[in-house]
């Protein structure tokens, strides 16, 4: 077995592994009897005289599969001292503990509330007070605009989060956005969040004892949160409404802005997974990029000024975990697309996933972003050169047609997902996907370059944006249209059944 085959074999059973303990509950005594099973088969299968080729290859993938097992368990059974804090009561009233730390992403208002990550770096007791480094969901009342970095102290009472509504009390609103049928509670731990404060008492401090290295990365993500305002600012110059807002939802995952009744054209046509952030759009970008920069550079030149392009691109996206994730996994196909044979293709793209899901296992089920990045990839990889090779009588079109084939391999692999995660399939959702992915590309590139034209002299941007307004109208238009079909289907289906 070549190597490349032993190291990708060895990297799948470790993935199975972290698949397997992602639904079935596994504790430490479970790991251990399956380790020592494993170490058995192994010394069994590997003596010379009961030698298997065969019965050793298994045991080392049976304790490479334990193996991710045990390192998921590792996440899933560690907790900090805030879950110590959690759920106290005092007379049926919950004991009010406070904080003191820092915001560490830009609020989110939804309605009448407003959800925060706060880094706790301090507990206040009444006779002293305990150093932490954990972050808490924090759910305040109206809507408040803290930002990266700013020093608050907290107030209210910790509890474990769970599954339920922390506003209405049920299910639905509080479960990650398109997140059908996940654990919210899993989905919280997948950032490293195991407690939630609702509607505590907040209030700034102007002091707050931080390492240098922490005041590092706060200064880095303040630069980038800032860097985002100013671009999505840019862009809502340089374009008008909505095609400004669907601009900074296909680039920076900026959904707020979009009208309602737009978002709900594209479930209805089962396209919003173009405004989700992951390596499928982080992809697009790259590939054209690299696809324009070919004609001025040679290939290696251009995909070098690409990943620059990638780089800046993640910043202006304020380089959130979940967006440098889907950057890596884009980049790493680019690259093995670039310069590597299939072998190396295979085992960049799970070496990859490999090494980000072992940082964070939670994200192989849990974080739907990186499952479309991944799927994405598969597709590319393997479905487009089979396309490629029944159209290869096809005129290229200037890399149109390789442009088109790989968003159409990479829609067909991540089409299971996306009907999974986005609530069903519509039958015109085939139709209306041809028609708009092959220039979601170039909207993303022209609105990518109108942002960038914007923040440098507002004409520039303003200019550029009439091609980024031509591609988005296209698409918004054809979106519409084929809502409207699909609500007046279910009007002539309702009228037939009277």
């Amino acid at each position: 077995m070549h190597k490349s085959q032993v190291l990708f074999y060895l990297l799948l059973a470790f993935l199975g592994g972290i698949f397997i303990a992602s639904f079935i509950p596994t504790s430490y005594e479970i790991i251990f009897v399956l380790l020592i099973a494993g170490i058995a088969a192994l010394a069994l299968f590997g003596y010379q005289k009961t030698f298997s080729a065969r019965g050793l290859y298994g045991s080392i993938l049976f304790l490479a599969l334990v193996f991710g097992m045990g390192r998921f368990a590792q996440m899933d059974l560690s907790s900090g001292i805030l879950i110590q804090f959690a759920d106290r009561f005092i007379k049926d009233k919950p004991v009010q503990t406070t904080l003191r730390g820092y915001v560490t992403e830009e609020p989110a208002i939804n309605g009448q509330t407003s959800q925060f990550n706060f880094r706790a770096k301090e507990i206040i007791l009444p006779n002293k007070v305990l150093p932490a480094d954990e972050v808490v969901k924090v759910t305040t009342r109206g809507a408040v605009f803290y930002k990266i970095g700013d020093t608050l102290e907290i107030q209210g009472p910790i509890s474990r989060p769970n599954n339920l509504d922390p506003v209405r009390g049920r299910e639905g609103s509080q479960r990650a956005s398109a997140s059908n049928g996940i654990d919210y509670v899993k989905h919280l731990k997948r950032s490293g969040i195991n407690t939630v404060i609702l509607f505590p008492a907040v209030s700034e401090i102007e002091y707050l004892n931080i390492r240098p290295a922490a005041k590092a990365v706060i200064g880095f993500q303040k630069t980038a949160a800032t860097i985002k305002n100013n671009f999505e600012q840019a862009v809502n110059n340089s374009l008008v409404e909505p095609n400004a807002s669907y601009v900074n939802g296909i680039l920076l995952g900026s959904r707020q802005n979009i009208p309602e009744d737009l978002k709900e054209a594209f479930n209805k046509t089962g396209t919003t997974h173009i405004l989700a952030i992951s390596g499928y759009n982080i992809m697009i970008i790259s590939w054209a990029v690299l696809m324009g920069l070919i004609f001025f550079f040679k290939r290696r030149a251009a995909f070098w000024l690409s990943v620059g392009v990638i780089i800046m691109f993640v910043i202006l996206t304020g380089a959130s975990a979940s967006v440098v994730r889907a950057a890596i996994m884009g980049l790493i196909l680019s690259f093995a697309h670039g310069y590597g044979r299939l072998y190396d293709q295979r085992n960049s793209i799970i070496l990859a996933g490999g090494i980000m899901v072992f940082h964070n296992p939670f994200t192989l089920v849990f974080d739907i972003g990186f499952q479309l990045s991944f799927a994405a990839a598969l597709g590319i990889i393997y479905l487009y050169p089979w396309i490629d090779r029944k159209l290869k009588n096809f005129p290229k079109a200037g890399g149109f047609k390789e442009l088109l084939l790989m968003t159409l391999s990479a829609q067909i692999t991540v089409a299971p997902l996306l009907i999974y995660y986005f609530g069903g399939f519509s039958p015109l959702s085939l139709p209306t996907n041809v028609l708009i992915l092959p220039f979601v590309p170039a909207a993303m590139f022209l609105g990518f370059l109108a942002g960038i034209g914007g923040m440098i002299f507002a004409s520039l941007g303003q200019i550029i944006g009439h091609a980024a307004w031509a591609v988005t109208t296209y698409q918004i238009e054809v979106v519409k249209f084929f809502a409207a079909l699909a609500f007046s289907f279910w009007l002539f289906l309702c009228y037939q059944e009277q």
